[in-house]
């Protein structure tokens, strides 16, 4: 009790309360900042790394052979002398079970 008979004390203890919780610039919101921050970072790396996926698709589709391949894999096109089998395995196909 003798403590908070000192002026200094009390200032400090003040002090401190308003810097945590009242100021603008206080410790609440640096750590909301600091939690945007790193979101935003993360987000970055996200971004970047789908980045370098188009470029590696793009550079794909840049020559004939990918613009074909991509066309036959993914829009099940043909020449006019081929036929196109699909192949679905039972592991890969939705099931719908009454009894579940």
């Amino acid at each position: 009790m003798k403590y908070f008979k000192n002026i200094f004390v009390i200032v400090f203890i003040v002090f401190a309360i308003w810097m945590i919780f009242i100021d603008s610039n206080s410790l609440l919101i640096h750590r909301e900042l600091n939690q945007d921050i790193e979101d935003l970072e993360n987000e970055k790396e996200y971004y970047k790394s789908e980045i370098e996926k188009d470029k590696k698709a793009i550079k794909e589709l840049s020559t004939d052979d990918g613009v074909e391949r991509m066309a036959r894999e993914t829009y099940y096109m043909k020449k006019d002398n081929e036929d196109i089998y699909i192949i679905e395995y039972e592991d890969s196909l939705k099931v719908n079970n009454k009894d579940e």
